[in-house]
């Protein structure tokens, strides 16, 4: 958890409560798995898998999807990024999805791969394809149906089509009833989405992550959109301090890297936001906030309560 805030200063930071101990699971069908089966995935390519005896996602949340489905005991390896269930996270590591290595992948002999646009660099795929490891591409789209296209595409790539869509559609309407009607909030809250990792990396989330359709669907109104950015970009100071932003929105180990929230709020003119000023700072595991898979309504609903918080308590307020 990231430190607490100073006692002298009025804490206002939300801690939501820990993900639950289990992932929401599909009801198997006892016809399934129905295998080989063959998708056309998101590159374009017909891929042909014949089993699923030992599966590696190569993306956190697609090894959460897999999960979901009643196929965790098949996965025989994950990449850093797989933080939940706590069994994917036990599980032995073939590095990180941006970073892969064909050899590291291959020493667990995998008889399919799940990935999504974000695994790389190509030419490590390019080598795992050509060391005959059936490669999925699955969709990764930042949306409120994203989640729900992601496992239904899983689920097809693992010949498990009706525990899919059951799962898929359960979530779909989820998240539906967690959204806020649009216009039903008289003041929403400016929010800005941020992506630290110590000096190395210090981001304004936008249009591509999960977190605008996010921030959106709560109430919020995400203040990337008035910057103009869509992929992640450099925190600028000038532009962060015209935006104004009443709430900051973080991954939880992006705090830790800073120093919690003093640190957070030494970076590029945040400290003097209406958001620094407050101590409002919206902090969740990375995983469950920036996945967007089978845990995406909690996301969504804890997010939108927490809003309603701030909105109602000058102040805010502190929980654990």
């Amino acid at each position: 958890m990231p430190p607490p805030a100073s006692a002298a200063q009025p804490a206002v930071v939300v801690q939501p409560a820990p993900a639950p101990a289990t992932v929401p699971t599909a009801t198997p069908e006892i016809t399934e798995p129905v295998l080989p089966a063959t998708v056309t995935d998101e590159t374009g390519t017909a891929v042909t898998v014949d089993s699923i005896e030992r599966i590696i996602p190569l993306d956190g949340d697609v090894a959460e999807v897999v999960f979901a489905l009643g196929l965790g005991p098949n996965v025989v390896a994950t990449d850093l990024s797989a933080t939940y269930p706590p069994e994917a996270d036990a599980l032995p590591e073939i590095g990180y999805q941006r970073a892969l290595s064909a050899e590291a992948v291959a020493a667990f002999a995998p008889t399919v791969l799940l990935a999504t646009d974000l695994a790389g660099p190509p030419e490590a795929l390019d080598d795992m394809r050509r060391l005959g490891f059936p490669l999925v591409v699955v969709p990764n789209d930042a949306t409120s149906t994203g989640a729900g296209r992601k496992i239904r595409a899983v689920a097809a790539a693992l010949g498990v089509p009706r525990r899919g869509e059951s799962l898929a559609q359960g979530l779909d309407d989820a998240i539906a009833a967690a959204a806020v009607a649009p216009g039903a909030v008289e003041a929403p809250l400016r929010v800005i989405a941020l992506y630290v990792r110590g000096t190395a990396a210090q981001l304004v989330l936008g249009a591509s992550s999960s977190t605008r359709w996010l921030i959106e669907a709560a109430g919020g109104i995400d203040v990337s959109a008035s910057m103009s950015i869509t992929d992640p970009a450099p925190i600028s100071a000038e532009a962060i301090l015209a935006a104004a932003p009443e709430v900051v929105l973080v991954p939880e180990a992006g705090l830790v890297s800073v120093d919690g929230i003093d640190g957070l709020l030494k970076i590029g003119g945040i400290g003097e936001t209406p958001a620094g000023r407050n101590r409002r700072v919206l902090v969740y595991d990375d995983q469950l906030l920036l996945g967007n898979g089978p845990r995406t309504a909690e996301m969504l609903a804890r997010l939108r309560d927490d809003l309603q918080q701030f909105a109602t308590t000058p102040q805010g307020a502190a929980r654990e």
